[in-house]
């Protein structure tokens, strides 16, 4: 794990941990958690799958668009970390890329070939309730993750599961898988205003997503809606520009 102070580490899990709020955003969440978890060990990227109300992995959320395109081939050929830790409900961890083509034959040469060379995956799970899984890259070698930095990671997520059952089971008797396909179309809707903003700007995708996030924060709008205003409102675009 990269050094980190005990302050730093109890302020990340109470940030995972509040979703008690009127203007709670499960996609800055879930975007939020990728990023804190990669802090964390000091990880290359970091992607997240939750399932929708079928029980279908779906990917949620990335720190970025390299680790996107490895979770959606993860999803399409059936095969990876996460979908191991969702079905056993336990942490897969310091796998070697480069040796796991017997384990993964299609994901972890794909893996190997976007520039990881480990990989990690880890559970949301409450009890056997497992929803999600957060998948950890590593893009050095021997990069693999200590004894002490696994139980945190697994915290982190165990925490983030957590916290979001109780927002769903608080917000006006939703069900859980409600919510997260609705999280689901919210992210259809944030890759066309990625794909929007880096074409009209000139920018890539990671750089677009950034300055659309970074535009929700700076005026206090949820992240979804900065995004859908990007894709149907062409005044929305060049205020962006602007700002």
């Amino acid at each position: 794990m990269t050094m980190i102070s005990p302050e730093r580490l109890a302020k990340i899990f109470v940030e995972v941990a509040d979703t008690l709020v009127d203007d709670f955003d499960l996609i800055e969440f879930l975007q939020t958690l990728t990023y804190r978890a990669a802090s964390l060990v000091g990880a290359g990227a970091v992607g997240l799958l939750l399932a929708d109300e079928r029980g279908k992995l779906e990917f949620m959320a990335g720190s970025d668009e390299d680790v996107s395109l490895v979770e959606l081939f993860q999803l399409q050929t059936d095969e990876g970390p996460c979908l191991e830790a969702v079905r056993t409900g336990r942490p897969v961890v310091n796998v070697d890329l480069g040796a796991a083509a017997g384990r993964w034959p299609r994901f972890a040469p794909r893996a190997a070939a976007a520039g990881f060379h480990s990989v990690h995956a880890f559970p949301l799970r409450l009890r056997s309730q497992v929803i999600g899984a957060l998948n950890v890259f590593g893009t050095s070698l021997g990069g693999n993750l200590t004894d002490a930095d696994v139980p945190v990671i697994q915290a982190l997520t165990d925490v983030a599961a957590i916290a979001l059952l109780q927002e769903r089971a608080i917000r006006q008797g939703e069900v859980l898988s409600e919510q997260l396909q609705g999280a689901l179309n919210s992210r259809v809707v944030i890759e066309q205003a990625k794909g929007v903003v880096a074409q009209s700007m000139g920018l890539t995708v990671d750089e677009a997503f950034v300055v659309i996030r970074g535009y929700a924060r700076r005026h206090s709008r949820k992240l979804t809606d900065v995004a859908h205003a990007m894709v149907t409102d062409p005044q929305a675009l060049a205020r962006l520009k602007d700002s």
